[in-house]
């Protein structure tokens, strides 16, 4: 967690989620990237050079805003950092996964205030987008949260033996806490399983990816989103570590994703990985 990403509308969850990300870094030794995206404004004028010259001080003036913002935020919680400030033109969602895969970024963190409705139905946030599409883990924080208060880390799981990139980055974030780690086997009415297979499914797990303080449970529950939030709940879960597959379109539509549900949803950090 060396080159620590932040894309920053400078909004409060945007604002908490850089605080975590300074926190992140001030322990690991790295650096924060703060990035700020304009996006440009659709002109509907057929005059060009007053369209023209709109955009050129629209554009200045959130410019000068943004650097502003970003002295304010460096000098109040990042003053023993490693700090990079941008400011970008276009697409959010597009220009934050352009930057991820040209910067060599390690990490993102991403506040966010859910989406609820039809809004999470057809839109999503625009963290939900990145958590579908971006190439390095992204910790999604909805509130004002402390690197030292994350001693109890949820993994659920499907138990495959050939999830080893992601089991082993979330031993490494594990480490990163110094947390114990949760393992998590949600059983469902409509994905029944007998608690003797799964369990020595879990212990199979745990060997094969030589897990250390470490738990094994299996929680049923009507689905798999309040299964998860249920066994939050019970075991005062701070931090969540999933997979998403990064469906896209139609698929996405239709099948949906318990990873961008717990963004949307749930209230502590959500650490999240796509995987293929």
């Amino acid at each position: 967690m060396k080159r620590i990403l932040v894309p920053c509308d400078f909004s409060d969850p945007a604002v908490q989620a850089f605080k975590f990300a300074v926190e992140i870094a001030r322990q690991s030794g790295g650096e924060v990237i703060l990035l700020n995206v304009i996006e440009l404004p659709v002109m509907g004028d057929s005059v060009l050079m007053p369209s023209l010259s709109f955009e050129e001080a629209f554009i200045k003036d959130m410019k000068v805003n943004a650097e502003k913002n970003f002295t304010k935020m460096k000098s109040k919680w990042a003053a023993d950092v490693k700090l990079t400030t941008l400011v970008e033109y276009g697409g959010t969602t597009s220009s934050i996964r352009d930057f991820i895969e040209d910067n060599k970024i390690d990490l993102v963190v991403m506040g966010t205030q859910g989406a609820t409705g039809m809004k999470e139905f057809f839109i999503g946030s625009n963290t939900e987008k990145i958590v579908r599409t971006s190439p390095v883990p992204v910790i999604s924080v909805k509130g004002s949260t402390k690197v030292s208060s994350v001693k109890n880390i949820v993994f659920p799981n499907t138990l495959d033996l050939d999830q080893e990139d992601l089991t082993l980055k979330v031993k490494a974030l594990q480490s990163f806490f110094g947390a114990t780690l949760h393992v998590l086997y949600v059983n469902t009415p409509s994905r029944f399983r007998r608690d003797v297979e799964v369990k020595k499914e879990m212990k199979a797990f745990a060997k094969r990816f030589m897990l250390k303080d470490y738990t094994l449970t299996i929680f049923n529950d009507f689905t798999e989103e309040e299964g998860l939030r249920n066994f939050i709940a019970e075991i005062k879960g701070d931090m969540v570590a999933m997979a998403t597959h990064g469906r896209r379109g139609l698929s996405h539509l239709m099948s949906g994703s318990i990873a961008e549900d717990a963004v949307n949803h749930l209230q502590g950090p959500i650490w999240t990985y796509k995987i293929n």
